[in-house]
């Protein structure tokens, strides 16, 4: 049976138009149209990796998210692992936008959604942050030293550049902010952007509690910046970002703080680089993109420590 028969079978309706996109370094992405002429995208996960997230608690997450404002796609359908479609996946409404983050950075479409981008992710992340942590039952808070050193300790390889920044942030770690339910992966790439700014926030996968400022700083990681020359998306500033989340309810956060976390950011994609080559080279899902992405991981090596320079540079210029 074909994968548009199975996925018929299951919603009770037919399914046409099954088409394999090309987003997405961890699960499957398919395009679909329903026989009511729904548009969908089918997202199949691979097994629970004891990094990412359930798809019945991002279905949650997604659901609690709509409820207090945030644009995210709405959840048709949830499968979980063992049923029909056998691994577990999400079936969400289709939105209109753009997601490559080369087109946002350079067509004169997204001209104005660039000027705003940063005040709009400032103020769509405070609104992300106040939404109550028990409104969605089952997220565990994660520690963004820790889960780095658990990670690195699973893959049993040593990354002497990684450790040294972990250790300095450890040393260095900034007073706590209340804890929130944090998207964890919020960057360029899992935003869908239109001519007129963000329809919809995607790939809740890693979401968690945590402390609000790990989104912040996340957006800021040099990679996900893709070739612009401004820190916030490669489009914004640093200012303009915590302005705006101030404004729309957020909490003041200090430029050493976002720096800090930033770091912390940038270490954390670099261990996902990482798992992502494992997959690769143990033969679990053999890909030349997850091969190529875990390259990337030295890049993250050097962009690490040179946010830490940063930071030791802004606190003496204080």
């Amino acid at each position: 049976m074909t994968l548009a028969e199975t996925l018929g079978n299951a919603l009770g309706d037919t399914v046409t138009d099954l088409t394999r996109l090309s987003a997405g370094a961890h699960r499957e992405s398919w395009s679909l149209v329903t026989g009511d002429g729904d548009r969908l995208i089918l997202q199949r996960h691979p097994r629970d990796d004891g990094v990412h997230s359930g798809v019945e608690l991002e279905a949650a997450v997604l659901r609690a998210a709509a409820d207090a404002g945030v644009p995210v796609p709405r959840v048709a359908a949830s499968f979980e692992d063992g049923g029909p479609l056998q691994t577990p996946a999400l079936l969400l409404e289709h939105v209109p936008g753009e997601a490559l983050p080369r087109r946002v950075l350079r067509e004169e479409r997204f001209a104005g959604a660039r000027d705003d981008l940063a005040n709009a992710c400032g103020a769509l992340l405070a609104r992300l942050h106040a939404i109550p942590v028990d409104a969605v039952p089952g997220l565990t808070v994660k520690d963004p030293i820790e889960r780095c050193r658990e990670v690195l300790d699973h893959l049993q390889a040593a990354h002497p550049a990684f450790e040294l920044v972990l250790r300095r942030l450890e040393l260095a770690r900034p007073d706590a902010k209340p804890t929130t339910i944090v998207h964890g992966d919020f960057r360029l790439g899992n935003l869908l952007i239109a001519e007129h700014g963000i329809t919809a926030v995607l790939d809740w996968e890693l979401v968690h509690l945590g402390e609000p400022l790990e989104d912040l700083g996340y957006l800021c990681v040099p990679a996900w910046r893709f070739g612009g020359d401004l820190p916030v998306a490669g489009v914004g500033t640093y200012e303009a970002l915590l302005d705006s989340y101030r404004a729309a309810g957020g909490a003041h956060v200090s430029l050493d703080e976002l720096l800090w976390w930033q770091a912390a950011g940038t270490v954390w994609w670099g261990v996902l680089c990482l798992v992502q080559a494992s997959r690769h080279l143990s033969g679990e899902t053999r890909s030349v993109e997850l091969a190529a992405i875990g390259r990337r991981a030295c890049e993250q090596e050097w962009d690490a420590l040179a946010v830490l320079e940063e930071l030791r540079s802004e606190k003496r210029g204080r």
